[in-house]
């Protein structure tokens, strides 16, 4: 692993500059990006109807309308080749990582994604969310698979969202309390019947899980983390979706596309 990472940061390979990507890389663009994650990632409830979007995904997304400069979109403007997949399934949870990173393996998969966890967060109450262990070892897992392939992939890891700002943007709003409530939405935090301390349980877990995503991530020279940009940014209400009060909108995509690029392996 060592002599292709070092390999890898002495190549420069000159490109044509295109949005985000500058006039040269500290390493070989992609031929492949999947993804690997959950709704966020999917887009979901991100414009206009309720369900999947992944053309407007952060990190897979192709719509050239919709504002939001994904991973591919920049990778593409300087290697038109390249080809995408999103294996992110709504709903899933760390525990579905390993199997959404086999499938990225068996794709061939050059540049890999993961935005997963909010899912073991948001549950039905603070007791059912996932362990810090239980997620550690499935994220271990996830890791592992990926590492595994023969031509080992650039792994980047963006960490959890602050869910817990969520709820701070929208504590007095009426409508948004009337769809968590209504649709079930992360009732561990959302709900209204929940303690300030059963509420500071999902941050406190949300922050440990973050930890763990740095501290796994950095066992191996082919991942990045991104240093907990996402979990920090102070995202508005106009970034998150009016369908669903907790999904990004379509600015919300284009936000996290570009703090997660920042901080990627070409930014």
């Amino acid at each position: 692993m060592r002599r292709w990472i070092i390999a890898a940061t002495l190549a420069v390979v000159s490109v044509v500059a295109g949005p985000g990507v500058g006039t040269a890389a500290a390493a070989p663009l992609p031929s492949s990006v999947a993804a690997i994650g959950d709704s966020i990632t999917q887009a979901v409830d991100v414009c206009c109807w309720y369900g999947n979007h992944p053309a407007n995904s952060w990190s897979t997304g192709g719509a050239s309308w919709d504002g939001v400069s994904s991973h591919y979109e920049r990778i593409r403007a300087a290697n038109p080749s390249v080809v995408a997949y999103n294996d992110a399934v709504s709903g899933a949870r760390m525990s579905d990582a390993p199997g959404q990173a086999t499938r990225a393996v068996n794709q061939g998969a050059r540049y890999v994604t993961v935005l997963m966890g909010a899912n073991d967060l948001c549950t039905s109450s603070t007791a059912t969310m996932t362990s810090v262990s239980t997620f550690r070892s499935q994220f271990r897992q996830t890791l592992a698979t990926l590492d595994s392939a023969t031509a080992k992939p650039r792994i980047f890891v963006a960490s959890i969202p602050n869910v817990y700002h969520l709820w701070e943007l929208y504590r007095y709003d009426l409508a948004a309390q009337s769809v968590w409530a209504a649709a079930g939405i992360c009732q561990s935090l959302l709900s209204v019947w929940n303690t300030s301390t059963q509420r500071a349980m999902v941050r406190d877990r949300n922050i440990a899980f973050n930890a763990v995503l740095a501290q796994e991530c950095a066992a191996y020279a082919n991942c990045r983390f991104d240093r907990n940009a996402v979990y920090n940014y102070g995202f508005s209400k106009s970034q998150v979706s009016k369908l669903d009060y907790f999904h990004p909108s379509l600015s919300g995509q284009a936000a996290l596309a570009s703090i997660t690029w920042a901080t990627s392996w070409w930014a």
